[in-house]
């Protein structure tokens, strides 16, 4: 093997891992969300933009705030899962930049400029992170549900009001409870991705 991860964690987080859509009743706590966090955090952006923004949905008034605006097939799941987070882009990052940024000045027209350029570079590395977001999630022993069936613009006026963040997927979290997983779907073999010029 020319991996260096050992083939449990690789099964983990990869091989074994499935888009759950059922969960158990066990709560996600806080801390488990914390260590998640703490992993993901280190996902690489443009700049260290870091726009993500998450938002943990965890009160019934919040959940049903939320279920509402789901696709007819991602409501009963979602109003049961322990924990669901709505992952979004922040479309105005550029006014909590690390301390560092000034090391990259020749981002400052992207980033600084025109607000298109800002929403299209918030969502490219945005969705990044909401890839390490999943993969946390796994390390941490738990599964991931992550839907875009939704009314992306309701989701955005009831969770982030201010008009400065665009929804890019809902995430139930939790145990795999029983039925979790459809069958697999099959993968693209390398030689149908990757090509050498």
């Amino acid at each position: 093997m020319t991996l260096q991860l050992d083939p449990a964690a690789q099964n983990l987080l990869f091989r074994e891992a499935r888009t759950a859509n059922a969960f158990t009743d066990e709560p996600v706590t806080e801390e488990q969300v914390q260590d998640v966090y703490d992993l993901v955090k280190y996902a690489p952006t443009a700049y260290n933009q870091q726009p993500l923004r998450i938002v943990l949905v965890r009160s019934p008034e919040a959940r049903e705030r939320l279920v509402r605006h789901m696709n007819e097939g991602n409501r009963a799941k979602t109003a049961a899962a322990p924990l669901v987070a709505v992952l979004a882009a922040d479309n105005e990052f550029h006014e909590e930049l690390p301390a560092q940024f000034p090391a990259f000045p020749q981002a400052k027209e992207v980033l600084f400029g025109e607000r298109p350029a800002r929403e299209a570079s918030a969502g490219f590395n945005a969705a990044l992170q909401v890839g390490y977001f999943i993969l946390g999630v796994r390390a941490a022993g738990l599964a991931a549900g992550p839907m875009t069936g939704y009314d992306a613009d309701a989701v955005d006026k009831e969770f982030f009001p201010d008009g400065d963040h665009s929804v890019l997927a809902v995430v139930n979290i939790g145990k795999p409870g029983e039925n979790a997983w459809r069958e697999r779907g099959p993968r693209l073999a390398y030689d149908e991705v990757v090509t050498t010029v």
